[in-house]
């Protein structure tokens, strides 16, 4: 059974940084599209960021430009979200996530078919 697992979410003062682990078990981050997708309170899941198979190159929400860095150890089988300068408004739910393909495209819910438990990310004022 395939498994996806985040961890690394807490509560952090704004300006703060976090790192955040996803490790997968049945499944090759090496082969596939790999995202980061978040929720807030009230909101819908939106993606934060998504690392083609290949990488480095990576997509990433103009809300995180700049201050988030996704990665991924493929002898670890493990993707990672650096954030830095956190805000409040990056406060939510953080998924890990595993896409059909092996490109991200439009990054759209839709394409990602294995979806870790989340993280959850406080960032006080």
């Amino acid at each position: 059974q395939v498994q996806v697992v985040e961890s690394g979410g807490g509560l952090v003062q704004a300006g703060g940084s976090l790192r955040l682990s996803c490790t997968a078990s049945r499944l090759n981050v090496a082969d596939r599209a790999m995202a980061w997708f978040r929720q807030g309170p009230g909101k819908e899941r939106e993606g934060v960021s998504c690392l083609n198979y290949i990488g480095p190159a990576a997509n990433y929400a103009d809300s995180v430009k700049g201050r988030f860095t996704i990665s991924k150890d493929n002898a670890k089988n493990t993707l990672y979200l650096q954030m830095n300068g956190l805000k409040p408004e990056d406060t939510a739910m953080y998924y890990c996530a595993a896409s059909r393909w092996q490109m991200c495209g439009q990054f759209r819910v839709s394409d990602f078919e294995y979806w870790g438990q989340g993280t959850q990310v406080t960032v006080s004022s």
